[in-house]
């Protein structure tokens, strides 16, 4: 009896190891197999950078995520190994992230031989626009959006930091201000020599100069949502016809197991329950 407890107990305690990883692994291969038709379909190679809360590890512990060093490591070394005649889509789903990184990975993507297309099903914001316009073309939900690239010091805006330096007099500002501000000035000349860089080819040299100082100078605050129409309106070569496979593939990010209660539901229509069937 006894022992029979004791096994009991003892496949419990191996299901909760175990079972989140199997789980992890299934996704993770469910994942491959539509990254693969994506690139059938598409002729590309297919790499993506989708951060949403991943529920892995002991438990479901949630991991937050970012463009970090770790991510531009792996998009490089997938660029790199991608043939120069191979056409690149990068699908991108991200708050944003390092400014090193997103740079690293707009220039690689920028410097491909083929096309290069940048697929938002949501959103791109910050380090994720950086590197979106660095692309060929630009795929994005109808509602989906990019954001501003102005550089963030201290959790502070750059452009905000400038301004309230120049609206006190400056014996007034202590030394430590002064030199936040400083290295926000150069923070924004830097950001903006780069998409400078990245737009000059492809809207000429003073489009590029004017759509490049809007991103960087404060104009909107950082997470303001900029859609397809505004996008556009910069001159950039936008289309709105994400493959339907980029949202299947979206479904397979998990958020948290352990959540209270979920945040979104929504029951399929008449249509898609007979689809499904």
């Amino acid at each position: 009896m006894y022992d029979l407890y004791g096994i009991f107990w003892l496949l419990i305690f191996l299901y909760l190891i175990f079972m989140p990883q199997m789980k992890h692994q299934m996704l993770v291969s469910a994942r491959r197999k539509l990254m693969e038709k994506i690139a059938e379909k598409r002729g590309s190679n297919v790499i993506t950078i989708i951060h949403r809360q991943e529920s892995i590890g002991f438990l479901g512990i949630p991991v937050y995520r970012f463009i970090d060093i770790d991510d531009s490591e792996k998009v490089l070394r997938a660029i790199r190994s991608t043939p120069e005649n191979k056409p690149i889509d990068l699908i991108i789903h991200t708050p944003g992230g390092l400014v090193l990184a997103a740079t690293q990975i707009a220039k690689a993507l920028n410097d491909h031989p083929a096309k290069t297309t940048v697929i938002v099903p949501h959103y791109a914001m910050s380090g994720g626009t950086l590197i979106a316009l660095a692309a060929d073309e630009i795929i994005m939900d109808p509602h989906a959006v990019l954001g501003p690239v102005d550089p963030q010091l201290m959790n502070y805006p750059a452009p905000s930091i400038l301004r309230a330096v120049e609206k006190k007099n400056l014996n007034d500002v202590d030394d430590q201000t002064l030199i936040m501000a400083d290295i926000a000035e150069r923070a924004i000349n830097q950001v903006r020599e780069l998409v400078y860089s990245l737009l000059k080819d492809k809207l000429g040299d003073e489009r590029a100069k004017e759509v490049a100082e809007m991103l960087t100078e404060g104009k909107w605050t950082h997470d303001y949502p900029l859609t397809v129409e505004t996008v556009r309106e910069f001159g950039l070569r936008i289309s709105t016809d994400i493959p339907e496979e980029v949202y299947e593939l979206m479904d397979l990010y998990q958020q948290p197991l352990m959540q209270r209660h979920p945040g979104v539901e929504f029951a399929p229509s008449q249509g898609e329950k007979k689809a499904e069937k």
